[in-house]
């Protein structure tokens, strides 16, 4: 069986019989990984915690058939201890990883993927911005990488220069009145200064925004995911925003 080495990122874990686990990883070069860490769970595994959700690991692994099989890990980055400590911190890292299981494919390399959710992660274990703006401009990213960009200033239809005031999820951001579909949201200029802050990575406009305006702008950013992603994200549910 062939053996590898890669930078990842653990998404989720399973147990599986009476000591191991299913570790669900995004690595930095081979994209989506699922594998068997044996005795993981033991108290006196040599793993310890570094194949826990969040963790950014150095691993090393036996491909096989359907699972592959770690053998090693090392830990690059303690983002998981660090986020569960903050209850907002890790409901947003919560759903982030979930989203990232949802946006990659196994054995398709997604290196963007892996560096925004790295750069998450890290935003959120240093406590760098508010966890609502980090988790938002992270999905507003996700999904730029993923094909589905959003527009907050020109008409996302036509392409008519904004800013505009209309807002269509099924559209793809902002709508001109000319393309404006019945049942279009019309948030407040404010919340599209926000939105295309955070898609841009301009935190100063962002950390700068109003509770209000960071509000309606996480209820549009769920909408267009759960919209693209043609199904619900459970965790965002969990999300602390207070």
């Amino acid at each position: 069986m062939p053996l590898y080495r890669d930078e990842a990122i653990v998404l989720r874990t399973h147990k599986l019989g009476e000591a191991d686990r299913i570790i669900t990883m995004l690595t930095r070069t081979r994209g989506r990984v699922r594998a068997v860490a044996k005795g993981v769970r033991r108290t006196k595994s040599r793993f310890g915690s570094r194949l826990e959700p969040g963790m950014v690991v150095d691993v090393q692994c036996y491909e096989g058939r359907n699972l592959d099989t770690v053998t090693q890990a090392e830990t690059l980055a303690p983002y998981g201890d660090a986020i569960a400590r903050d209850y907002p911190a890790y409901t947003a890292a919560t759903a982030m990883l979930e989203v990232a299981i949802t946006l990659t494919e196994e054995h398709e390399p997604q290196t963007q993927q892996f560096l925004l959710l790295g750069g998450a992660l890290r935003a959120l274990a240093e406590r760098a911005h508010e966890p609502t703006l980090v988790l938002d401009a992270f999905l507003l990213r996700s999904l730029a990488v993923a094909g589905w960009a959003p527009s907050f200033s020109d008409c996302a239809r036509c392409g008519a220069q904004g800013p505009h005031r209309a807002f269509s999820v099924q559209s793809g951001g902002a709508v001109c009145p000319a393309c404006r579909p019945p049942g279009s949201s019309a948030p407040a200029p404010e919340t599209f200064t926000l939105l295309a802050g955070l898609l841009s990575g301009d935190w100063e406009a962002a950390d700068g925004a109003e509770p209000r305006h960071r509000s309606q702008a996480s209820g549009l950013v769920a909408a267009f995911l759960q919209w693209h992603l043609e199904r619900g994200v459970r965790s965002l549910r969990l999300v602390d925003r207070t």
